[in-house]
């Protein structure tokens, strides 16, 4: 099966506890495989990955097609931005079409903002 990926390296001070918290508020919605400082969960029609780094936290996003993957990327993204927000992190994606960076997609006509409540 032929899928797409995009991949958001966001550099910060404290990449664990960005990724703790992005997992933690995913996590009651999707179950995350970790492995060391990688975490995969499918999310939205795709696979999302959170990569911990030296100063990195790298988001992959993974679909079979380009709706989803901009679905993954927004549920991804866009969390991890509302966590950042006071440090200005900002995930900006980069796909193996695209040479140049994407912001995080905005979400499907169909979905509402993240609010806490409902599923991904």
């Amino acid at each position: 099966m032929t899928s797409v990926i995009a991949r958001a390296d966001v550099p910060t001070d404290t990449p664990d506890r960005y990724a703790k918290q992005l997992l933690s508020h995913l996590g009651r919605r999707v179950t995350w495989a970790t492995a060391g400082n990688v975490s995969t969960a499918e999310i939205a029609g795709g696979t999302g990955t959170v990569i911990t780094g030296d100063g990195m936290l790298t988001l992959l996003a993974e679909a079979p097609d380009a709706e989803a993957l901009a679905r993954v990327q927004h549920v991804l993204g866009s969390h991890l931005e509302r966590f950042g927000q006071r440090n200005e992190l900002t995930a900006t994606w980069v796909s193996a079409t695209a040479a140049a960076g994407n912001p995080t997609p905005a979400a499907p006509a169909d979905r509402h903002r993240p609010t806490g409540h409902g599923g991904h």
